[in-house]
């Protein structure tokens, strides 16, 4: 069951990764600005400390606290018993690096989904004419090494047939 969410006049959105680069940036961005905002309301009304962090996903800092974020982090660690907090410089470095990896590696695939649906006809909206014509231009190639293929397969499957009825005879 995906999970939906109910937004003023729009209908519902289906929660999942938005796979257009451009369109989940923005969406980052809206989304960031009113999680903020929510945050220093929540903190304003009910005199709650409240500290928001959030990285993107190139790893830049986003950040609200009500008070000192030190201070509220340093509040948060005495009630949570934290190990990731007690790691060595070179163990956080080491986690940075592979959440690093691991974020290029989503974009990666996230590029290579979108390759995929533009090869099959869709996610094409915001694609200038030039790039329409490089996608053409792959498609045509591929379509010709299939037929090439498949052509191979064909006189490859004669010669065995051909080589079957000479020994029956």
């Amino acid at each position: 069951m995906t999970e939906e969410r109910k937004t003023m006049g729009r209908g519902r959105i289906e929660i999942k990764r938005i796979e257009n680069v451009n369109s989940r940036q923005v969406t980052f961005c809206k989304r960031r600005n009113g999680l903020l905002k929510k945050a220093k309301e929540l903190s304003v009304l009910c005199d709650a400390e409240v500290a928001v962090i959030v990285f993107s996903n190139t790893g830049k800092l986003f950040q609200f606290s009500s008070t000192s974020m030190e201070n509220t982090l340093t509040r948060y660690c005495q009630g949570v018993d934290l190990e990731w907090l007690e790691l060595s410089h070179d163990e956080h470095e080491i986690e940075a690096q592979r959440a690093a990896e691991v974020r290029e590696l989503k974009d990666e695939i996230s590029q290579l989904r979108l390759s995929c649906l533009q090869m099959m006809g869709q996610q094409l909206h915001g694609l200038s004419f030039k790039e329409l014509q490089l996608l053409q231009c792959r498609i045509s190639n591929g379509l010709l090494s299939i037929k090439d293929k498949k052509e191979q397969k064909i006189v490859e499957e004669n010669e065995r047939l051909w080589k079957q009825v000479i020994l029956i005879n």
